[in-house]
């Protein structure tokens, strides 16, 4: 701050103090839309947890059971369904889901189907071949898109377009925790299904209308449209823990920024009136 004027450092106090404003406004409305995201969380679990319980009662009470749903074949295409935001100042949320999916598919034929505007970029920026854009606004996505997309990709799985799918998100721990993760959809794994629900006590024998295996493929494309809606809210939730950590270490900077600034204003004041009386006295 040599040579600078008690003007313009109070300029700065000036700028620091509006963007400090501006920094913790941004905070308080990350944390209201934190708590309605949270709560779409809790609400979009049961209606998963019901579907999950019934494709798991299938496949424990048929032992012969088989889906082209759960069918392996050689991996030659890859999809990647990716979560992003559509606006930054939310520190690490957008590049470290983005750095997870890119470090993923090095090396693989693969397709992305990106949801939020910095997804779009990205990708584009790296040429990576893009199913598209149509849900490029992450805000604007809701529970009849994700059915959508995953009525879609079931018919691209069994077409045989893609031999795997995943969605990539980022998990919402806690508060100050958000973990970039991928999930694979498809094809499904019969082991998981069955040892997820090994513990849980045995249900009485369903009849199904039609046999077991319509049953099961009409609620694989519902089941994944439940994940898909689970990793959207997910996501969400930790976009905003993650702005309003980054707006709140923003805010504290500031903080920090203008008492060193009003630090040196008092400096240069005191030097500038210590001056003005020796030169009185000097010429008294």
């Amino acid at each position: 701050m040599a040579g600078v004027s008690t003007k313009e450092i109070k300029n700065r106090i000036r700028s620091m103090e509006s963007t400090k404003q501006i920094t913790k406004a941004m905070e308080m409305v990350a944390a209201s839309k934190l708590r309605r995201a949270q709560a779409q969380v809790t609400n979009s679990r049961p209606y998963f947890e019901i579907l999950y319980s019934t494709m798991q009662d299938i496949t424990r009470s048929n032992r012969d059971f088989s889906s082209p749903y759960m069918k392996e074949r050689p991996v030659n295409k890859v999809m990647y369904l990716v979560v992003a935001g559509d606006r930054g100042l939310a520190g690490g949320y957008n590049s470290n889901i983005l750095k997870l999916v890119q470090s993923n598919i090095q090396g693989k034929d693969a397709v992305v189907l990106p949801i939020g505007k910095k997804a779009v970029d990205f990708f584009r920026s790296k040429n990576i071949p893009i199913l598209t854009d149509q849900y490029a606004e992450a805000a604007s996505v809701g529970i009849g898109d994700c059915f959508s997309i995953s009525k879609q990709l079931s018919r691209a799985f069994l077409a045989g377009e893609f031999d795997e799918i995943y969605v990539a998100y980022t998990s919402f721990v806690s508060m100050l925790s958000q973990v970039p993760a991928s999930m694979q959809l498809l094809p499904l794994k019969k082991q998981a299904l069955q040892s997820a629900g090994a513990d849980a006590p045995r249900r009485c024998d369903t009849i199904y209308e039609g046999d077991s295996e319509e049953v099961f493929a009409a609620i694989v494309p519902e089941y994944l449209g439940g994940i898909l809606y689970g990793a959207l809210c997910e996501s969400r939730a930790s976009e905003q823990a993650a702005r309003r950590s980054a707006m709140d270490s923003a805010t504290k900077n500031a903080d920090e920024m203008i008492s060193d600034l009003s630090l040196k204003f008092n400096r240069a004041r005191q030097a500038a009136i210590t001056q003005e009386i020796t030169e009185i006295v000097a010429g008294s």
